[in-house]
């Protein structure tokens, strides 16, 4: 019997060391992210693991008493034309990995640890050239999966002016499937939305294949009646891009493609919040209409951002202009061509001028995407996601990042 119990002793001992063993390394092994939750103010603890958030845990007080950065799920901006000087597809584009790769750094600045690289009516051949070079990029290492797919915005949009916006005119078109398809299969199959006119000849029909394919899509630069838009909403499309825009100046009190987009409860709307595109009353309706649910925030920015205020002469000759307060403005058709302001500073916009919590707020930047692409895997802080989160502080509206860290890894410190 005491020979027994000198083993089970010996083995108690084992046991606890192994034990111990084992929590040391379970705690080195373990990156500790705090901060206040965005949804209630109160800090938390974020305990991250091989990329993914593992464990939650409520705390009665920041390590770090200055610290009073808020913590959320990074923003998800499902329109990016382009960013710091880099275009997808303006003018002759000259896309490159080197400039992804910038593009995605400079984004991972202002919050953003996921975008959809935005492709815009061109000529086929330069697009299925930019869909081939972002297909041999998004893959690599550093960017840590913050590209999980592509948006075709055109060409088969309304070449109206007005409708087709700073869209260049002489390649906007009907739908050719066979075209499409070697552009998709260009993107490594990654083209997940294509924004269309739901009036043009042919597109009902294309909303149908896209949608068996799996593509979201997306109505806009058009100017589709009641009929034409409760269709492609049938037929497959789920999402308005940038309600409120790519819309003609003069337009019927009546008859005319928002009030069939507000009226279609099936119908998700983006919006672009950076005070230049939609007068705050405008905003104040669409999120009154389609609450945070059914909206997503999302900038529309260009290459453009990283500009100095005045007047510059795109690739294909048009003259824009960059004003001083940041509105990026084609004077020719008297639209704008793009926005300058990264999704960040719509967060803070949506919420001054609609009341919202920056709960809905995040919501509509960072969940809403996430869903509606069906990716799992981020757009919310729980255990299980990605890591992908921000530190913040929010002023007087204004969201200021101070840290952003995607997959686990610190990408951007304001404070190195």
């Amino acid at each position: 019997m005491a020979k027994f119990k000198l083993r089970l002793n010996k083995g108690i001992k084992i046991l606890f060391i192994l034990l111990f063993l084992f929590n040391i390394s379970e705690i080195s092994a373990q990156l500790i992210i705090e901060g206040l939750h965005f949804a209630d103010g109160k800090p938390v603890q974020v305990s991250v693991r091989d990329g993914k958030i593992e464990k939650i845990k409520r705390i009665k007080k920041l390590s770090d008493e200055n610290n009073n950065l808020i913590i959320a799920p990074g923003f998800f901006d499902n329109q990016v034309n382009g960013f710091a000087g880099v275009s997808f597809s303006f003018g002759t584009s000259n896309l490159t990995k080197e400039g992804i790769q910038k593009a995605t750094r400079e984004l991972w600045k202002k919050g953003v640890t996921t975008y959809l690289p935005t492709l815009t009516t061109n000529s086929h051949d330069l697009l299925v050239e930019n869909f081939k070079i972002l297909a041999e990029s998004v893959d690599a290492k550093n960017l840590l999966g913050s590209i999980p797919g592509f948006h075709l915005e055109g060409p088969y949009i309304n070449p109206e002016d007005g409708y087709r916006g700073a869209h260049p005119k002489q390649f906007v078109k009907l739908p050719n499937w066979d075209e499409f398809i070697e552009m998709y299969k260009a993107s490594g199959e990654k083209i997940v939305q294509v924004t269309i006119a739901p009036e043009m000849e042919g597109v009902q029909k294309f909303i149908k294949k896209c949608a068996e394919l799996g593509i979201v899509i997306a109505v806009g630069h058009h100017n589709a009646g009641k009929e034409q838009l409760d269709l492609a909403v049938q037929n497959g499309a789920k999402i308005s891009t940038h309600l409120g825009n790519g819309c003609a100046n003069m337009i019927n009190r009546h008859r005319n493609p928002l009030w069939p987009q507000l009226a279609n409860n099936d119908l998700m709307i983006s919006i672009i919040c950076d005070g230049f595109h939609l007068l705050p009353e405008e905003i104040q309706v669409f999120y009154n209409v389609k609450g945070p649910d059914k909206t997503i925030i999302t900038s529309d920015v260009t290459s453009y951002a990283a500009l100095e205020p005045g007047e510059y002469k795109t690739q294909t000759g048009e003259t824009i202009e960059l004003t001083p307060e940041g509105m990026l403005r084609y004077p020719a058709q008297n639209v704008l061509y793009g926005s300058a302001s990264p999704i960040t500073k719509g967060v803070g916009h949506i919420m001054k001028v609609t009341g919202c919590s920056l709960s809905d707020a995040v919501q509509m930047a960072s969940t809403n995407p996430a869903n509606l692409y069906g990716l799992k895997d981020r757009g919310i802080m729980e255990p299980g996601k990605r890591a992908d989160l921000i530190l913040f502080t929010l002023e007087d509206f204004n969201v200021k990042i101070a840290k952003t860290y995607v997959k686990g890894e610190l990408v951007y410190d304001i404070s190195k």
